[in-house]
């Protein structure tokens, strides 16, 4: 993803890729959590329905009703695995680049970000739509009061960068142009953080707590 510095106010080129989508704010990311609780319900309760029914109906038929919530509960589980999976570190090696890509990174960190984020690849950036982690090609956004996550694809232009260079990339276009990021980045998920973090690995569970910590104050 490329950037822009200049100008008043600052916005992503980017932003002319997806002329349909609204610029994204705390109102539009709001509309998208309900939708996708609705979203979610609709697919979630018929199969609960379905398996109450069978057991008032025919207790026999325990088995199917069995798998009916099954069903229920995977579905929700599912869209949190693909949330998940947009900060998920790429198993790409370090590559020559790396050690240079990290000091240059730092440079636009914290001291405490820095270190979270060479021990998890997560940069923990604040912003005014919420607290932001931002990975390799994907990133989190824990909305203010920290009860819920939105989870967003979205690269670097040039995938051959190493991984902090990529990184650094989408943190200076998120510091650039903060909605037209959130705008052009496409929605994977958004829910509750804990269905986030049962998904993720122990070590990328601690920058989300910490997201949700600074994101509650």
């Amino acid at each position: 993803m490329s950037y822009s510095v200049e100008g008043a106010p600052p916005a992503l080129p980017e932003l002319a890729s997806v002329p349909w989508r609204p610029r994204a704010s705390a109102l539009t990311l709001q509309r998208r959590g309900v939708l996708w609780t609705v979203f979610t319900t609709l697919h979630v309760v018929p199969f609960v329905a379905v398996a109450v029914v069978l057991m008032l109906l025919q207790p026999l038929s325990a088995p199917v009703a069995l798998v009916a919530l099954a069903h229920a509960w995977i579905i929700p589980e599912l869209y949190a695995q693909r949330g998940a999976n947009t900060v998920r570190r790429k198993d790409s090696g370090a590559g020559d680049g790396e050690p240079v890509a990290q000091r240059l990174l730092g440079d636009l960190l914290g001291h405490r970000e820095r270190e979270l984020q060479r021990r998890t690849g997560l940069a923990l950036e604040r912003g005014e739509l919420g607290v932001w982690l931002v990975g390799e090609a994907g990133a989190l956004l824990v909305a203010p009061g920290g009860r819920r996550v939105h989870c967003f694809c979205v690269a670097a232009t040039d995938r051959e960068l190493p991984a902090s260079d990529r990184i650094a990339h989408l943190i200076l276009a998120l510091r650039s142009d903060e909605s037209g990021f959130a705008t052009v980045a496409n929605h994977a998920f958004s829910g509750a953080p804990w269905r986030v973090s049962r998904r993720m690995d122990a070590v990328a569970r601690l920058p989300l707590r910490a997201a949700r910590e600074a994101a509650a104050r």
